[in-house]
């Protein structure tokens, strides 16, 4: 006589709070956040970023508030991006010691270094006159040998001012081998590298843009960055490249649009995988709040747990002091 079993009642599981917070399946963290900052060379107050409401321009002063609220709240890492006043087409101010990402990673460093991981963006958008992420041959196409150089350079003198974390994003060809033996040759073997490896040349970027002023014709990096409709095989092989070069963690970047990609790079590879949750993806939701079409705090914390499940042990997010706070 087969056994006869009561009917499985899942919703038991879920029927209180404290049910559900006892049996979630995925679980976010304050130190699993890095909030990514701007810092503005040559202003006295703060900038609003007008396609990001709530993301800023940061002083240097402002800057060190930010990430004092950043540690106070557990977040795990902050990543700089620096805005020169003056830019070029070679990108002077990235391996300037005076350059503004250098100045502020001493600063931060030096005050707030031992509280979480302070780290910086390794790509030349942020600080050429064209705005692209390296140095443009004479056709107009980015020389991706002698961008390497540039990006050795760039991510040694980080590393001088004291950054603890290097994360090239400009999906340059060897760009981790160049670096990593650039680090080790300047006595800095000890700084890992988090590599941007899936990065996709995606359309959720344009409030990143504003905030760090690049110009509105520069083009566009499908000649280098991956194509959103491109087999998930492409982006498995770039994360594959930059484990055997020496990246000591990976990124898919954009995070929503690309769940099923970083899913399938966790499962394949033994170092800490990190996903960005983007501009655009911040201003989506934020946009939606605003006109009252959506639950903005459900919203976003609904947003980082797919993340999260999906299979990103880090998540860079520009809600990271918030949702910190509130875990």
């Amino acid at each position: 006589m087969t056994a006869q079993f009561p009917a499985a009642r899942p919703r038991r599981l879920r029927r209180t709070p404290a049910m559900r917070r006892m049996v979630t399946g995925v679980r976010l963290h304050p130190a699993e956040l890095i909030l990514p900052l701007f810092v503005k060379e040559g202003i006295s107050e703060q900038q609003p970023v007008g396609s990001m409401p709530g993301v800023v321009q940061h002083t240097r002063d402002s800057l060190l508030k930010a990430v004092h609220e950043a540690a106070e709240a557990g977040v795990g890492s902050v990543m700089l991006f620096g805005v020169p006043e003056e830019k070029d087409a070679y990108g002077s101010a990235a391996d300037d010691p005076e350059g503004i990402t250098q100045v502020a990673l001493r600063e931060v460093t030096a005050e707030f270094g031992d509280a979480l991981v302070v780290g910086a963006d390794t790509c030349l958008d942020e600080v050429t006159d064209h705005g692209h992420c390296g140095v443009l041959a004479p056709d107009g196409t980015v020389d991706n040998d002698l961008t390497l150089e540039r990006y050795a350079s760039m991510a040694v003198a980080q590393a001088r001012a004291g950054s603890q974390l290097i994360s090239p994003s400009g999906m340059m060809d060897g760009q981790v081998r160049a670096i990593r033996r650039a680090l080790d040759g300047a006595g800095f073997a000890e700084v890992p590298i988090l590599a941007y490896s899936a990065k996709y040349a995606s359309g959720f970027y344009g409030p990143f843009r504003d905030a760090v002023e690049l110009p509105k014709n520069f083009g566009d990096r499908k000649a280098y960055q991956q194509d959103p409709a491109g087999p998930v095989g492409e982006s498995l092989r770039e994360v594959a490249l930059d484990v055997a070069e020496g990246a000591d963690m990976v990124m898919v970047k954009p995070a929503g649009a690309y769940l099923d990609v970083l899913h399938q790079v966790k499962a394949m590879v033994d170092v800490p995988v990190a996903a960005y949750q983007v501009s655009g993806e911040y201003a989506m939701i934020e946009a939606a709040a605003a006109n009252g079409w959506i639950d903005r705090e459900r919203a976003i914390m609904e947003s980082l747990i797919a993340i999260r499940r999906a299979g990103a042990d880090l998540i860079l997010t520009y809600w990271a002091t918030e949702v910190a706070r509130r875990l």
